[in-house]
């Protein structure tokens, strides 16, 4: 969903109260976070793999791109201060510290 599509669903929804469209913002920041590590992840798996010059351009490209992005919704966490905290288990990941 992207951001106009929320903004658009915030205005039309009377039900949600702030904090918890707060809330729910922060958690799918948080997921979007998760998903930019794994792919991260997979562009070094990629890159570590690749033999022929083609093959190591675009594992270059798609690594430095993934890092971007990661290293991207890290910054927008810390902007608005959200901390990876475990749904189910409660704790704070990363050693406690915030974004």
């Amino acid at each position: 969903m992207n951001l106009w599509s929320k903004l658009r669903e915030k205005w039309t929804s009377g039900s949600k109260t702030e904090a918890t469209e707060r809330q729910q913002l922060d958690w799918e920041l948080v997921a979007q976070i998760k998903r930019a590590h794994v792919e991260w992840t997979i562009a070094q798996n990629r890159f570590d793999i690749a033999l022929e010059k083609d093959e190591v351009d675009y594992a270059v490209y798609a690594l430095e791109a993934a890092e971007k992005r990661y290293e991207m919704l890290l910054k927008q966490a810390k902007k608005v201060r959200v901390s990876m905290v475990d749904r189910e288990s409660g704790k704070v990941m990363g050693g406690g510290v915030p974004l």
